[in-house]
Parts: C-alpha cells; structure tokens; sequence
C-alpha cells in the first residue's frame, strides 16, 4: 500500500501497465478466459491479459509485443496483426496501473493455452452473435464479468 497526502492505493512492484486483448476468430468467436480472482473471491470472465515488463526477461517489451505474448500465453492463439485500441486507467482510485486494450487480427490457433504455471486459465470461443446472452448467462451463474470486454467492443466498434 502507498500513501499521497491522505489517499492510499497500490503500486505493483514491478509494473505500472497492463495489457487487455480483444480477440475475435475469422469465424466471428470472440476468444476469452475465465480464472479465479482471489480478490473477488469468484471466477471472473476476462479478456486474455497480463501485466507489462514484471518479469526481466520481458521488460524492454512494446506494450504491443506484450499484448501478443500474453494472447498466446493465456488462449494459443497467435495474432497476425495487433492494433491499439485505447488506453485507461485501471481504477484511478485505487491504483496507479493504466491497462492498454489491443485488438488481435488474424489468429491462429497453436496450442490449449491455460498461462503460466499456476494461472489455471479456462479458454472461452464465443460466437459474436451469442456473447450478451452467454456473458449474461455467466452473471447469473455466479461469475463476473470483466467491463474492459464491453470497452473494447465498443473501442472497435464491435456491436454485440
């Protein structure tokens, strides 16, 4: 925890960004995971995403770059091409990360993904047509659901 004049929020050690990538499939699926968040206390329904330089071997990284790490890590997706969309603070109230949404184009599948040790990420392929209800239907099973996917569909202007 860190402290200015009278406000306290968090500050990673180690990064002050992250990346968030819209992936949607030539078959029109947008491509998403679900984990569990300890500090919800539930799994959450993400968009494929991953802090940006916390680990030395990737920390002269674009935030491009990361964002294509991360996509592959966590869903095997590979993207051709990889597009910034918009950049904003995380919860300015709380913490001093900005996270940086990508749109990730021309994908191709090369393994389960899953993430890194420990992660236990659960990959989703969810029809464009079908994700209100399908995100809907993950709200009322108990899950949460990430605002950052609505931000980016609607920085790419991807109606659902």
């Amino acid at each position: 925890m860190h402290r200015i004049d009278h406000w306290e929020f968090v500050k990673r050690p180690h990064s002050d960004a992250a990346v968030g990538i819209l992936a949607i499939t030539d078959e029109q699926e947008i491509v998403l995971v679900e984990q569990y968040r300890i500090p919800m206390q539930k799994r959450v329904i993400e968009l494929p995403a991953g802090l940006v330089g916390d680990e030395p071997e990737f920390a002269h990284e674009s935030l491009a770059e990361s964002a294509g790490r991360e996509l592959l890590e966590e869903t095997g997706y590979a993207a051709a091409a990889i597009k910034a969309l918009l950049s904003s603070p995380t919860s300015s109230g709380m913490t001093s990360e900005t996270t940086h949404l990508f749109w990730a184009t021309g994908l191709t599948k090369t393994h389960d993904g899953g993430g890194v040790a420990g992660e236990e990420i659960c990959v989703h392929r969810i029809p464009i047509a079908d994700l209100r209800h399908w995100l809907l239907a993950q709200e009322q099973g108990g899950k949460s659901v990430d605002l950052k996917i609505y931000a980016a569909l609607a920085a790419a202007n991807v109606r659902i």
